[in-house]
């Protein structure tokens, strides 16, 4: 088999996966050899292979997910999360990959797994650079389409979509923060500023809990997980990937929204695809709960790949936060 790894160092957080698990997984999936695997390297989570399959035409996605002992009590299971969470997303089935099989037994190699089609297309972070910053405003249109289709889906509770949910939306904010509170602290990480905003939360839950039903959240759509196409005269959005931290929520603390309100440059017209957010007093409050949440997960993510000047800057936006809060 002809394998392509991506040089890492010893101490990275994606472990690699050697040639012969992946030709275990393509025996125990296809019951055929893998004539070739190169690692993908876009994401900074899972180990992602596109693998090529003796008598298949196409080739496929393997994705590892981390050593359970490795993934941080936040981010438990995500890949599970994903799958579980396919079912809900029929009204965006034609941009998704479809999974061919998933494995949970880490009878194979002592990692979950997930084989899956693979999408054609550019990703959105090395095609975009291709097109004039005006010619971008349709790609975040289509954005807000995609956004605000996910978002029309009903839950059943609130939290995770493979968790056990919680019955209001203020229990799963507490219990979001909480949870990247206690990583902070395996990671020997200050985590006051999280819990103070816990506490703050906690406060005024009730304004937490004028959300009242549970909305699909895409917890990580934005460019990196896109596909547009190759080569079309404006950039059209092809495919969407690594659903893997979706939840039931208030749709105002989406991952999306979040990066939809950064800046005012030509992501302003994925506002013009979704419609104009919430606005108010409570609505404005929840936001900055919601941001320190993001700001929490990003210093999670930033330690992880051992960002330390990332994770200094991430107490002072906290902190900013946290100012507008009391």
């Amino acid at each position: 088999m002809d394998f392509q790894p991506i040089e890492r160092a010893a101490d990275a957080f994606q472990r690699p996966v050697s040639p012969d698990r992946i030709q275990a997984v393509c025996r125990r999936v296809f019951g055929r050899d893998a004539r070739s695997a190169v690692e993908l390297g876009l994401g900074a989570y899972n180990s992602t292979y596109r693998v090529t399959v003796e008598g298949r035409e196409r080739p496929v996605v393997v994705r590892f997910a981390p050593e359970p002992a490795a993934q941080f009590g936040s981010e438990r299971e995500l890949m599970r999360n994903e799958y579980a969470t396919v079912p809900y997303l029929a009204v965006i089935a034609p941009l998704m990959p479809r999974v061919i099989a998933a494995d949970w037994s880490h009878e194979l190699i002592g990692r979950d797994y997930l084989v899956q089609t693979f999408l054609d297309g550019v990703p959105a972070p090395e095609g975009l650079g291709d097109y004039p910053r005006t010619a971008r405003t349709t790609f975040f249109r289509q954005m807000g389409e995609i956004a605000r289709s996910v978002h029309s889906v009903r839950g059943p509770a609130f939290g995770p979509v493979a968790g056990g949910g919680h019955a209001s939306w203020s229990e799963a904010v507490l219990a979001a923060l909480e949870g990247i509170a206690s990583d902070l602290d395996r990671c020997a990480l200050d985590a006051a500023d999280v819990r103070k905003a816990a506490v703050l939360a906690a406060e005024r839950r009730a304004v937490l809990d004028e959300i009242i039903e549970p909305r699909l959240l895409t917890g990580d759509l934005w460019t990196v997980n896109v596909m547009i196409a190759r080569g079309a005269p404006e950039p059209v959005i092809t495919g969407v990937l690594d659903l893997d931290r979706t939840s039931w929520g208030d749709p105002a603390a989406d991952w999306t929204i979040r990066m939809a309100s950064a800046k005012r440059d030509e992501r302003v017209a994925f506002w013009d695809g979704y419609g104009e957010p919430a606005g108010g007093d409570a609505a404005t409050w929840r936001s900055l709960i919601y941001e320190v949440r993001h700001l929490g997960a990003v210093r999670l993510e930033r330690h992880r790949l051992g960002n330390h000047d990332g994770v200094g800057h991430s107490y002072e936006a906290v902190a900013k936060v946290l100012s507008e809060l009391t």
